[in-house]
């Protein structure tokens, strides 16, 4: 898909990846770009400099993702591309004292941000594309989905029910010309990286988001599935699909040497 002439919408926009994927398709020709946040003065600043618009979403609403879509179809028109990018890291604890810790109501944001707010969206949006032969979705979720996240269980189950979902999608609506990528980075240089504990997420290096989004925008004109702007986590993937045993102990044996670097 190329992104000139077209309507975008970005979630999680006012900072981040978000940010930067609002950048990228602006550059690029997009006809408008709509930046959504629950921040909405960080939106309008976003908007501004990109002369968007910018409109204010907590996308753990089902009620205000409608009006977003309703918004941006009635004002500006079709949408040709939704980014539901916006996410949270949370549930973390690497004191590693009990995995499933995280009290419920630690989950059920984390399950409404992470996993329901791309549900929601393509259940408004999939009939809207269908009925005029196709669009897109760029969900923006995390290589944690594919591979896992030691010290969050939280993060890691949301984030791979989110890949299950897309899977869903792409399965179900390519021949109605619905097309789904999946945006699966590991480190990025953002506000949420940076309020992480320290972990395996920055150990092949740590990315700026102007880079994951040139990778972004790749995938989507390429209409990939699967994007990884980290090339590493193919072969991680690749490892844990072939002995999921042998990937456990790697990986336990990381969180060891994590859990000793704490406690000197």
């Amino acid at each position: 898909m190329e992104i000139e002439g077209k309507i975008v919408v970005v979630t999680g926009g006012a900072s981040g990846i978000g940010e930067a994927l609002c950048n990228a398709f602006h550059q690029v020709g997009a006809r408008m770009v709509v930046v959504a946040d629950i921040d909405v003065p960080g939106a309008q600043a976003v908007a501004a400099h990109i002369d968007g618009v910018a409109v204010g979403c907590d996308v753990s609403s089902e009620q205000q993702i409608r009006h977003l879509i309703a918004e941006t179809e009635a004002h500006h028109g079709p949408i040709d591309l939704f980014c539901s990018n916006a996410g949270i890291a949370s549930g973390f604890d690497n004191s590693f004292e009990n995995a499933a810790a995280a009290p419920d109501d630690v989950w059920q944001k984390a399950w409404a941000i992470n996993v329901m707010a791309h549900v929601r969206a393509a259940r408004i949006l999939i009939p809207l594309m269908k009925a005029r032969g196709g669009g897109y979705l760029l969900n923006t979720i995390s290589a944690a989905g594919l591979l896992s996240q030691i010290g969050s269980a939280v993060y890691s189950t949301t984030k791979q029910a989110a890949v299950g979902f897309a899977e869903n999608i792409a399965i179900t609506h390519m021949d109605d010309g619905i097309r789904v990528s999946i945006l699966c980075p590991q480190g990025v240089d953002t506000p949420m990286l940076r309020g992480l504990p320290e972990g395996p997420q920055s150990g092949d290096g740590v990315m700026t988001a102007a880079e994951v989004a040139a990778c972004a925008l790749a995938g989507v004109r390429a209409e990939q599935f699967l994007i990884l702007p980290h090339q590493e986590v193919e072969t991680y993937v690749r490892r844990k699909g072939e002995d999921r045993e042998r990937w456990i102990g790697s990986m336990m044996r990381l969180k060891r040497k994590i859990a000793e670097a704490q406690a000197r």
